[in-house]
């Protein structure tokens, strides 16, 4: 009773990036556009899949996916942020509603990853055999490497949430950022947290790492048989279905290495914050721009979708 009164006394503050009350409000602003605009885009993405026929595909169902779990992503980071953007840092957050926040954080933010992974093999299954495409790449496997997707990023989250909110912290902490970051709040604890930043390390090099290998491997047998078609316009349309995904990976794949593959020693507050807005705020808006610009079944597609309204 006496650990769990303790817990409810400790409150977590998000530290406002100007002490400017104006300033507090043009960044409250773009935050929210972006949100905004991502929640569109992505949503836009979805619902075009869903209601075409000819997007029924299984690169289509993986894209539409990413597309579904970038809502939820954004939307686990954005609410928290707009209101302690308002509030001046003052907005309270519980263990309870950090820890939740973490979770989802590193949840979705694992089975983004890993799906970008899945989504690799297909262009690599797609364009290596594109006469056993259909029956390898079948409705049943699409489902299971989504289940898949999500139960990795569920039992890489659940264990290192868990792990960092067992730490002992003050009654009231200001977390040096605009959500409940793992390196941001484990510099509050009271505690040598040694053992947790190796946690942190060993999870995101498993979630990086391991699919960025795949990624590349399959990339390069990619390259391999774009080489071998004899066509260029073969050749064009060949790379044109993997150049948005490419792009993608990378802007992904860069900014999170940034921050939690660094060595902990060269870890800035103020920098992580900044690449941070990219990761959690712009780039969802990039993929579906990304996407809808690269490929010309999907614009063609949304095309269709905007004349009938």
């Amino acid at each position: 009773m006496e650990d769990i009164n303790k817990t409810a006394k400790i409150q977590f503050f998000f530290r406002p990036f100007s002490a400017d009350p104006k300033v507090q409000v043009v960044i409250f602003v773009a935050f929210l556009v972006m949100y905004l605009t991502s929640l569109s885009g992505n949503a836009t993405i979805a619902v075009t899949v869903q209601i075409n026929n000819s997007l029924h595909t299984p690169m289509y169902f993986f894209l539409a996916n990413l597309a579904v779990l970038e809502i939820f992503y954004t939307s686990a980071i954005a609410p928290l942020a707009l209101a302690s953007l308002l509030s001046m840092g003052k907005t309270a957050v519980s263990v309870t509603g950090c820890g939740t926040q973490m979770f989802f954080f590193v949840f979705l933010g694992g089975a983004d990853c890993v799906l970008l992974a899945v989504m690799a093999y297909d262009r690599f299954i797609a364009i290596c055999y594109p006469l056993r495409y259909t029956v390898i790449m079948n409705w049943p496997l699409c489902v299971q490497l989504m289940a898949g997707t999500l139960a990795l990023g569920f039992l890489l989250s659940l264990p290192l949430t868990i792990l960092i909110f067992h730490l002992p912290f003050c009654n009231n902490n200001e977390i040096y950022h605009f959500y409940c970051d793992m390196p941001a709040v484990m510099r509050l604890a009271r505690a040598d947290t040694h053992v947790h930043r190796t946690a942190l390390y060993v999870i995101s090099f498993i979630i990086l790492s391991v699919p960025l290998s795949l990624i590349s491997i399959s990339y390069v047998f990619i390259v391999g048989a774009i080489v071998r078609i004899r066509s260029a316009q073969g050749r064009h349309r060949a790379f044109s279905t993997c150049s948005s995904h490419i792009l993608v990976v990378l802007l992904q794949y860069g900014c999170t290495s940034f921050i939690y593959l660094s060595p902990s020693s060269s870890y800035s507050p103020e920098m992580g914050r900044v690449v941070s807005v990219i990761y959690t705020f712009v780039m969802p808006i990039l993929n579906p721009l990304i996407y809808s610009m690269r490929n010309k079944e999907l614009k063609d597609a949304l095309r269709k979708a905007l004349r009938k309204f």
